[in-house]
């Protein structure tokens, strides 16, 4: 089971360098080869958009060593807990400060070193943090089956072969982002590893000068596109373009759903979540104006079943329930330390999604809302809880603080008095969380509330504020 289909390449625009054929297989299997080296148990990979990244992603996955996904902006405090807690065999492309204790410096990886340490189990691939920058994230155990299976079944549903050519449009620790990096791979199409983003200088002159043919984004960038105008029709060979990470306004998936056809384009929206490697559903292009705020049917492989209160299930039309996912790609289970690497698969390929939803005629899928306390800020996943934990650490004066979704942004009520006072110290809040999750600051709206409503149990009532939004 290889991720490299027949035909593979990468092109790194930073170096100028491409890779492809017996190269980059010769490429890979050494540095799988040198990963195999280090100490048993997981790898923790800083993984920047850059050549050097995705070879150590592919080295480990072809090696057969598990590999966690790690943000290379993570508070060091957060990455520190993650060390101590899973003990990983090293930590590759390491920050430049003094590595941890049981850790020694080698060729810029962290490695630990004691040689004992927890073996992952033998089917663990890929290891995904639960909650991005915030809180004490479990990690999502995905098996190498589960990674394959999701990108064969989103190649096969969006039509990639290799004349595809990819840019990295999104963070390769980012599942949507490492799910275009596979789905490509696999069929032995191209990615483009260019580092600047949708919104980067550089971007779009990658996107001409290697003829890219798709764009993958989240909501936050196609409300940016919008705003700067995008037209299609500046890059004849971009003709695909695919949304997840978030609902989009059914109103921009209609506007760009009508730019990208009109130049004999197709657009794709997608449902996913990392604990399902990540992609369950796609809405196919053909009826995408016909279900128009719908997730669409399950990728192939795959089903969906509604869950009633009383548990039982069901997948007639219009009933709404938590969303219960079943497929090869559901995640073998989660990771709160080291020992937990080792265990097999606890979910049987069946994942209770959290969100409530519901089943039209043709079997697409309708989100309607969360079960759980959590929130996306431009596609990424947050704790709602550790949002607020982090505004009253924050030193800012905000003592009491609720956090709600709103979209793919989130809404935080702070307990002040109105007034000038109060909207600076809102403003200091948003930045604050802005600087820990490195995030804009336009994706936390901190507003002033007289008194945060409570239920009579004393808990927030989170629902009230959520009528607000």
């Amino acid at each position: 089971m290889t991720l490299l289909g027949v035909g593979a390449r990468l092109i790194d625009v930073t170096s100028g360098r491409t890779l492809e054929g017996e190269e980059l297989d010769t490429e890979v299997t050494r540095v799988g080869a040198a990963l195999s080296l280090l100490p048993p148990g997981a790898l923790f990979a800083r993984m920047s958009v850059d050549l050097s990244s995705v070879l150590n992603y592919l080295g480990a996955f072809e090696a057969g060593r598990a590999i966690a996904l790690i943000d290379p902006a993570l508070d060091a405090d957060v990455l520190a807990g993650l060390i101590e807690r899973f003990r990983p065999a090293a930590v590759l492309s390491a920050p430049d400060a003094s590595a941890p204790e049981g850790y020694g410096v080698s060729d810029g990886h962290w490695v630990r070193e004691s040689a004992e340490g927890v073996e992952p189990h033998p089917h663990l691939a890929v290891l995904l943090p639960t909650s991005g920058s915030t809180g004490n994230p479990k990690l999502v155990r995905l098996s190498r089956g589960a990674v394959y299976a999701n990108a064969d079944a989103i190649a096969e549903v969006l039509g990639i072969d290799r004349h595809e050519i990819a840019p990295t449009s999104l963070p390769l620790h980012y599942s949507y982002g490492l799910s275009v990096l596979n789905s490509h791979l696999v069929r032995g199409a191209t990615v483009v590893i260019e580092p600047s983003g949708v919104l980067g200088r550089g971007f779009w002159d990658a996107v001409n000068e290697h003829k890219v043919t798709s764009l993958a984004g989240v909501p936050y960038h196609y409300e940016m596109l919008r705003r700067l105008k995008f037209d299609p029709a500046k890059y004849p060979t971009l003709r695909t373009l695919t949304q997840a990470g978030g609902k989009l306004r059914d109103d921009l998936v209609a506007q760009f759903n009508d730019k990208i056809r009109e130049v004999g384009g197709r657009m794709f929206v997608m449902y996913g979540q990392t604990e399902a490697a990540p992609r369950m559903t796609t809405v196919p292009a053909e009826r995408l104006a016909e279900k128009l705020g719908s997730a669409g049917p399950a990728l192939p492989g795959g089903s969906f079943a509604i869950r009633r209160e009383d548990g039982s299930e069901t997948t007639h039309p219009k009933i709404v329930g938590e969303v219960v996912y079943r497929g090869p790609n559901v995640m073998m289970g989660y990771a709160e330390d080291e020992a937990g690497l080792a265990a097999g698969d606890e979910y049987g390929g069946v994942l209770a999604t959290g969100d409530l939803g519901y089943l039209d005629e043709d079997g697409f899928l309708y989100i309607t809302g969360r079960l759980k306390r959590i929130g996306k800020v431009f596609g990424n996943r947050v704790s709602l809880d550790d949002l607020e934990h982090a505004v009253r650490s924050a030193s800012v004066g905000i003592d009491v603080v609720a956090a709600v979704p709103a979209g793919d942004k989130v809404v935080l009520f702070a307990e002040l008095p109105e007034g000038d006072g109060a909207k600076a110290i809102c403003k200091d809040a948003a930045k604050a969380l802005s600087e820990r999750l490195h995030l804009h600051t336009s994706g936390f709206d901190v507003r002033p509330i007289d008194t945060v409503p409570l239920l009579a149990s004393g808990k927030i009532d989170y629902r009230s504020l959520e009528a607000q939004v």
